[in-house]
């Protein structure tokens, strides 16, 4: 009689932290590095680099499928986007480019903007398992001599897993997913040409 109590007072303890840890908001801080070679274009030009967020919303999605608010994922874009933009300056800098936030006539300009983020719960086709789905867009939109360059650079990660992920893990996933974004924008050498003309 005692273990049963017992047992049914642990499981119900189990599912109400089981319950919190899913309802409970992730406000995550991001900081996504850019690891890749970038195109060695630059003789010591000028280039204005700008960081902006295109996102509507902060909130990049939910925990869990059953809509409720208290289960929300937010990315503050007052956290990130100075991050993106020390980024976005290491990256110009790397290619030989000297970069500032002035913009001057003339002088070639940089935007690298976040288009958007996105964390999408899905139902795994495993037993047992749940699912998200990530996917992040970077836009780079270079400006020069009356000519624009725009690239767009998508980046995507299914993650299956048996308990959900807290907000490290979370953080780990979605750092790793924008960063390949930057690894794939500051790689594309048609932008650093047109920078360099």
């Amino acid at each position: 009689m005692l273990r049963r109590r017992f047992l049914t007072l642990s499981g119900a303890l189990l599912a109400s932290v089981w319950l919190a840890g899913c309802a409970s908001p992730h406000y995550l801080s991001l900081s996504p590095t850019r690891s890749a070679d970038v195109p060695q274009m630059g003789q010591g030009q000028s280039v204005t680099v700008i960081a902006q967020d295109g996102r509507d919303s902060d909130v990049i999605g939910r925990r869990s499928s059953s809509g409720m608010s208290t289960s929300t994922i937010t990315v503050s874009s007052h956290e990130l986007i100075p991050h993106l933009q020390n980024e976005a300056e290491r990256a110009v800098r790397d290619m030989g480019f000297s970069p500032t936030t002035e913009e001057a006539d003339g002088r070639p300009t940089l935007i690298l903007e976040l288009a958007s983020l996105e964390y999408v719960h899905g139902d795994s086709s495993q037993l047992a398992l749940d699912e998200a789905q990530l996917e992040g867009v970077f836009r780079a939109i270079g400006r020069h001599q009356g000519t624009t360059y725009t690239g767009t650079y998508t980046s995507r990660r299914t993650q299956s897993f048996a308990v959900k992920p807290g907000a490290a893990a979370n953080t780990r996933m979605l750092n790793d997913l924008l960063s390949d974004g930057l690894n794939r924008a500051f790689s594309d050498p048609e932008l650093a040409e047109l920078l360099a003309r």
